[in-house]
């Protein structure tokens, strides 16, 4: 098993009298950033009855430790999922890993190529248990999604800016705003995972930009809600 630490929005057994029910499915989410996705995922999961995922399903939320805490490369993060999947708590019949990053580092032409070959290897049979959470140009832009009107009144006034990716004053345009419409550093205060409180807002808003994994590297890109949305849309058992 890889030094990793899962958490899982599975309730303990509360009493030895009541018979321990296993969940039917888990989704398992492993991501580049250590703070600001790690914030917001945890959450999601402490959250997972509120927004109307299936009792029956587990979050799961892998924690990076010793050599693998600074493991950030997409691709990198794949082959930490790929070995993640063989240990005895994933089920290869059930259960998924959503491996998160950011596709702002595949704007060079080869690295888009590189891009196209990572998604041509997910695509493969023997990776059917895994699935990419992608933004363009970042995570933050995801989590703009949750402020209402914020496609209206944020992201499509300064959709080129965004785009570009340009830092200001040292931080990326999506961070900037998203410090502005929150008063919070995403990357400090763990507070900033409330926002998954707001995830039906998200799910709606990225419907109004590119979902689409094959057109990320041209446009501002979330698919994150979306896989979200199927979560919530699962009724088990099957």
């Amino acid at each position: 098993m890889p030094p990793i630490i899962l958490h899982s929005s599975w309730d303990e057994r509360p009493t030895d009298s009541k018979e321990k029910v296993e969940p039917l499915r888990k989704y398992f989410f492993i991501f580049e950033g250590q703070n600001t996705e790690y914030f917001y995922f945890s959450k999601l999961k402490n959250l997972k009855t509120e927004i109307g995922i299936d009792p029956l399903i587990d979050l799961v939320v892998i924690e990076k430790t010793g050599v693998d805490q600074n493991i950030t490369y997409p691709k990198h993060l794949i082959n930490l999922a790929k070995k993640a999947i063989y240990d005895d708590q994933f089920d290869e019949e059930r259960d998924k890993m959503i491996v998160v990053f950011d596709t702002d580092i595949f704007s060079e032409k080869v690295e888009k190529e590189k891009f196209q070959e990572l998604l041509e290897d997910i695509q493969q049979e023997r990776n059917k248990n895994i699935e990419l959470g992608l933004t363009n140009p970042n995570f933050e832009l995801f989590l703009l999604l949750h402020i209402e009107d914020s496609i209206k009144s944020i992201i499509d006034p300064n959709k080129d800016e965004i785009l570009k990716n340009a830092k200001i004053k040292n931080q990326r345009p999506s961070y900037c705003y998203l410090q502005k419409a929150t008063s919070m550093n995403c990357k400090k205060n763990k507070k900033i995972g409330d926002l998954a409180k707001n995830i039906d807002t998200a799910i709606e808003q990225e419907k109004l930009i590119n979902q689409d994994p094959k057109q990320c590297l041209e446009n501002l890109t979330s698919n994150i809600a979306s896989i979200i949305e199927k979560i919530k849309s699962e009724k088990l058992p099957f």
